[in-house]
C-alpha cells in the first residue's frame, strides 16, 4: 500500500472572513496537489478565524452540510484532494467547534466535534462534542479527528490507538506559551499510541492570543516527519502503512496493557 502524502496547511487564513478563507483554501488544495499530496489539513476554526467576537461565532457558524461544506466539497472534487478544515458548526440548536473531513470526490466522511473546550473564550461560544472516536477509511488508512485540547488528554488518544486509527488529525490554535506540546507531546502521543499524527496549527497574532505555528506530522516511532516553522507555510509528510506496521510489531504499549489496573482512572 502506498504512503498517504499529507499537505499541512499552517496558516490562520483572514478572521471573520469565510470567503476569503475558502478562497485560500482552494488556492492551498490546488498547490497540495501539484506536490503530490492525497490529503490537506487545515487549523483549528481555519473556515473563519479562531480569535472571533462572541457575538459574531452564531452568524459565522454552518451546518456540517451548509454552503461552506458544498464549497469545499467542490475545491476536494476538483483537485481529487481529501480536505480536512475546521469549522464552527450550527446544529440542534448549539454551536460546536468541529472538523470535518471531505473525500477526493467531494463527499463527506467524517464531523466531529471537540470533546475538550480549552480556555473561557471557547466554553462561552462552545458546545462540547461527546463522541470521542470518530472515524474514516482513506486510501487504505483509518483515518481520525481531534482538535488541539483533546490531544492533551491521553485518554483521547489512547482511546483513538485502541480503535486502531493509523493516521489522527490534529487542527489546532495552540498559542504561546504552550509549545512544547507541538514540540514534545505530540511525537509521544504518536509514538505510545503507534500511529501518525498530523498537528496543524495556526500562526501569528489574533485577537488576544499569539500562535506559534510548529505544525508537524509525527510518526509511530517517534520521530518528527516534518516540521514547519512559526509562519504561514505549507508543508509535507508522508503515512507509511509499511513503517506503521512494522512499529506496531516491535513496540508493545498496545499489547502489554493491563486494563484492569485502570479502573481508577474513570
Amino acid at each position: 500500500m502506498a504512503p498517504l502524502r499529507t499537505a499541512l496547511l499552517q496558516s490562520s487564513g483572514r478572521l471573520g472572513d469565510t470567503a476569503e478563507n475558502l478562497k485560500r483554501l482552494d488556492e492551498a488544495a490546488a498547490r497540495a496537489a501539484q506536490g503530490g499530496a492525497g490529503l490537506l489539513v487545515t487549523s483549528e476554526m481555519f473556515l473563519t478565524g479562531y480569535a472571533l467576537d462572541l457575538q459574531d461565532v452564531p452568524g459565522l457558524a454552518e451546518a456540517a452540510d451548509g454552503p461552506s461544506a458544498v464549497a469545499i466539497g467542490e475545491i476536494a472534487r476538483r483537485h481529487g484532494i481529501a480536505v480536512l478544515y475546521g469549522y464552527p458548526e450550527k446544529a440542534d440548536g448549539a454551536v460546536y467547534n468541529a472538523a470535518q473531513l471531505i473525500g477526493p470526490d467531494g463527499t463527506a466522511l467524517a464531523n466531529y466535534r471537540k470533546t475538550h473546550l480549552f480556555g473561557c473564550f471557547e466554553q462561552d461560544a462552545f458546545t462540547p462534542g461527546d463522541i470521542p472516536v470518530v472515524q474514516a477509511d482513506l486510501n487504505g488508512l483509518r483515518i481520525g479527528i481531534m482538535i488541539c485540547y483533546d490531544v492533551e488528554f491521553p485518554e483521547n488518544v489512547r482511546a483513538h490507538g485502541l480503535a486502531g486509527t493509523d493516521l489522527l488529525l490534529v487542527p489546532t490554535a495552540q498559542m504561546h506559551p504552550f509549545q512544547f506540546v507541538a514540540e514534545q507531546l505530540v511525537p509521544v502521543r504518536a509514538f505510545e499510541n503507534q500511529m501518525y499524527i498530523a498537528y496543524v496549527n495556526r500562526t501569528g497574532p489574533e485577537g488576544e492570543f499569539e500562535f506559534v505555528g510548529l505544525s508537524c506530522l509525527a510518526s509511530p516511532d517517534g520521530v518528527t516527519r516534518t516540521r514547519a516553522g512559526r509562519g504561514e507555510e505549507m508543508v509535507f509528510g508522508e503515512a507509511d502503512p509499511e513503517l506503521l506496521k512494522a512499529s506496531r510489531e516491535t513496540n508493545p504499549y498496545l499489547r502489554d496493557r493491563r486494563p484492569g489496573l485502570y479502573a481508577s482512572l474513570v
